[in-house]
């Protein structure tokens, strides 16, 4: 929610949940394809999207947890462009975006956020190329896991303890890596006494150090 608002502004914004709805892991919460006519609000649990490639496989594109919104890809063409999978049992709510529309028209603080909320958007997209482009093995992983500690100490969790979601091939599908190669780096980390790995389990030793493996942090 933006902040500043009256109380009747957000009685308004409130009467847009159209629906809450559970999604159990592994389900899809849309399909590449599907129209778009909501934007969606990750209360509780962890999504990934994904879009299938020329040769018929599944590239994640990116990780959303509570707090986030999932869907603002079908805005520009009226239909998703990737599909939307939950990897734990999670709790989204649904925010038509016809009536999202019209409400920001009179409510200029709504407005700005949905804007701040695509421009958000379009600087993952660029840190995702930057990230894919000219970063090695071990600074690709490094930015990786120093966003998500980021955005989960926004959230009011540990900035160095955390639970991966989603397994090593989907991680190296979003990096452009190989699973092998996800494996091997998460060793050298260990071996440099960066991180330390318990299967899913990351607890980030030396954030200084980790930070020094990239230039800055990217926002994935």
């Amino acid at each position: 929610m933006p902040v500043g608002l009256s109380d009747e502004e957000l009685e308004r914004i409130d009467a847009l949940i159209g629906m809450r709805l559970k999604i159990k892991r592994g389900e899809k919460l849309f399909r590449e394809g599907d129209p778009f006519c909501n934007l969606y609000a990750v209360r509780t649990g962890f999504f990934k999207t994904c879009m299938l490639s020329g040769g018929g496989w599944a590239q994640v594109t990116g990780f959303q947890m509570a707090g986030e919104i999932i869907g603002l890809d079908g805005i520009v063409n009226d239909h998703h462009t990737c599909s939307a999978i939950a990897l734990e049992d999670a709790e989204i709510c649904a925010m038509p975006f016809d009536r999202l529309e019209d409400l920001s028209r009179e409510v200029n603080a709504l407005q700005h956020h949905v804007h701040k909320m695509m421009s958000r958007e379009i600087v993952r997209e660029h840190g995702v190329m930057l990230l894919l482009g000219s970063m090695r093995a071990e600074e690709r992983l490094a930015a990786f896991l120093l966003n998500l500690a980021q955005r989960l100490n926004l959230r009011g969790f540990s900035k160095s303890e955390l639970i991966l979601r989603m397994t090593r091939q989907e991680i190296g599908s979003y990096l452009g890596l190989k699973i092998e190669t996800i494996s091997r780096t998460f060793s050298k980390l260990t071996d440099d006494g960066i991180v330390e790995v318990k299967q899913r389990h990351v607890r980030i030793l030396n954030l200084d150090k980790l930070r020094s493996i990239i230039n800055k942090i990217n926002q994935l």
